[in-house]
């Protein structure tokens, strides 16, 4: 008994080296908090009437939250809540829509008393939790169309709620849940799918649908063609029906110019009509023949063709003004640097002038003066590219690497599948949130508002990536206490 007890409060099975880098990390993001809203005036970094001070005490707060998740709640509890605890985040994401404070044109915040709390931050916990106890069950097969379509739901529930709430930078952190299916069984042809999509939504932006529907079917052959060399017969069909689905609506509305008749046809119908008109052929080939490519082609056409088609609806509609205004930019569909392309002319303009070393703590130019703004927030990083250069920026996204790395490496050495697939659960989000933030800082993707993990102003996004990171150190706590 005795030996049970000392062996349960040994604290060298904790993985400190994981620990040290989040430590290091939020003294980064404190720093260049501080460096952000520093002025001409001195003022101290513990001024809790400045962002920096407030971060202090959040940092505090985070700390305290991760002592007791390591030494108070037993760490099998987590397991056990998952699921009560993602139907309750569901619940406060629908809530927060009609009940909720509306911050810079989305409603997705509870505000209590000078505390503002963002659901869509507690979901990405609960829903990392819920994916780990789903996929760590002994009856799921990935394989299975009924298994597969509950995982999926799971991530896409969450995922469209936070779209309502015009939280899109959120709702795409949910994307990275590919990558825990992938190594848990998915097909790697999944991701080639989510790339395809991504690929359409551009094609259909900047050129138009006929050329992005196109593309997708030559992708789909080319894939047949890879797969199974006996069905080029059936996907050289399948071209002839996108040339057929190219010239087709171009001759409708060239006849709808002479042919009162035409004007009533829309050309995208008569185009989607042309290729669900193909369905039974690859059906009846799927069924007789028993090879699957023909049933996943004719699946993957439709929701191509759906996507594209419904492309100018999503932009239209779900995204704000200034993300779509900042998608065109990106682009190359406008042009616009005093404008919505402002924030990321400043942020290219304060990086590059740090150069190798850059030019200091607190001497930025940019930083200082107030140029680019949510400096704190969102575009934390081209504070740090412009006081500490190319080598800091560079220090900096090594020791996301290495955090990641470390993560995946303690997950690969569990012997329990929950804390595996938790562990990249987190690994994925704190990728996703690293490659968008550090991207639209540097004009490569959209600004779409998404903290940069344990360094941006934010007291919902610390403490958020705080439990998240600290529940699976438990979990992995909890396995090397009584396995090591």
């Amino acid at each position: 008994m005795q030996t049970t007890i000392k062996h349960r409060n040994n604290i060298s099975s904790i993985d400190w080296k994981l620990v040290i880098l989040y430590l290091i990390l939020i003294l980064i993001g404190w720093f260049n908090i501080y460096a952000s809203v520093h002025s001409s005036e001195p003022s101290s970094i513990f001024d809790i009437s400045e962002r920096c001070g407030k971060q202090f005490i959040w940092i505090i707060t985070s700390l305290l939250i991760a002592s007791s998740i390591l030494f108070i709640i037993p760490a099998q509890l987590w397991e056990g809540i998952s699921i009560p605890m993602y139907i309750l985040s569901c619940i406060a994401l629908v809530a927060v829509i009609f009940f909720g404070v509306e911050v810079k044109g989305s409603r997705s915040w509870f505000q209590i008393a000078q505390i503002k709390i963002q659901p869509a931050e507690i979901s990405k916990i609960a829903s990392s939790l819920a994916i780990s106890y789903i996929l760590s069950k002994d009856w799921f097969k990935i394989s299975k169309v009924k298994d597969f379509i509950t995982i999926s739901l799971i991530i896409l529930v969450p995922m469209f709620i936070i779209i309502a709430e015009k939280e899109t930078g959120s709702a795409l952190v949910y994307t990275g849940f590919a990558l825990v299916l992938y190594r848990e069984g998915l097909s790697g042809w999944f991701l080639v799918a989510i790339g395809t999509a991504i690929l359409l939504f551009v094609l259909t932006l900047t050129a138009n649908s006929y050329i992005a529907i196109l593309s997708l079917i030559i992708i789909i052959a080319f894939i047949n063609i890879l797969q199974n060399n006996k069905i080029l017969r059936n996907t050289t069909i399948l071209l002839l029906f996108s040339i057929t689905m190219f010239f087709v609506p171009q001759i409708l509305n060239k006849a709808a110019e002479y042919m009162e008749f035409f004007k009533s046809i829309k050309a995208l119908y008569v185009l989607f009509g042309i290729c669900l008109s193909t369905t039974p052929y690859f059906l009846v080939k799927a069924f007789r023949k028993g090879n699957i490519s023909y049933y996943l082609s004719t699946i993957c056409l439709i929701a191509g063709i759906t996507l594209s088609l419904s492309t100018e609806f999503i932009f239209n509609s779900v995204l704000k003004e200034h993300q779509r205004k900042r998608i065109e930019l990106i682009l190359g569909m406008t042009e616009d640097p005093s404008g919505v392309g402002y924030n990321v002319n400043q942020s290219m303009i304060a990086i590059g002038s740090g150069g190798l070393s850059g030019k200091g703590f607190l001497n930025g130019t940019q930083t200082t003066y107030g140029f680019v703004p949510e400096q704190s927030t969102d575009f934390i990083f081209c504070t740090i590219g412009e006081e500490w250069g190319f080598i800091g920026s560079s220090f900096v996204i090594i020791l996301y690497i290495l955090l990641m790395l470390r993560i995946l490496y303690d997950a690969e050495k569990s012997r329990g599948s929950f804390t595996r697939i938790y562990g990249y659960c987190v690994a994925s989000c704190i990728l996703i949130h690293l490659f968008i933030n550090i991207g639209m800082t540097m004009g490569i993707m959209p600004v779409i508002g998404i903290p940069l993990p344990l360094i941006s102003y934010g007291g919902s996004s610390i403490v958020s990536f705080t439990v998240l990171i600290f529940i699976f150190i438990a979990l992995d706590h909890q396995e090397k206490k009584y396995f090591n």
